[in-house]
């Protein structure tokens, strides 16, 4: 899998402590149990939800082609809500 993110707003992610990682860290959520929904359809984006360092976290992707193939365009990111927390724990057996 692989991903393109816009590195300035992955620092000011990271540097920011309501999100508490970047881009870089949150790719970590697709190497383990996540559930993924669609959040938008113009433009068409996705959104994950899963775990990073012990945090559960929602990331918010768009599904991109360049000349090698498919790639996950990270948007944003942000701690898990109570109501996203909930329907991960419904959906992860």
């Amino acid at each position: 899998m692989r991903f393109d993110f816009d590195p300035e707003k992955s620092k000011r992610l990271k540097a920011n402590p309501e999100r508490g990682i970047g881009f870089e860290e949150a790719k970590a959520l697709f190497e383990s149990e996540y559930i993924t929904d669609r959040r938008s359809d113009d433009p068409e984006q996705f959104r994950a939800i899963g775990w990073v360092s012990g945090t559960l976290y929602s990331v918010i992707y768009e599904v991109r082609e360049d000349a090698d193939g498919e790639l996950y365009h990270l948007v944003t990111l942000w701690k898990a809500t109570k109501e996203e927390r909930r329907a991960y724990a419904e959906n992860i057996e």
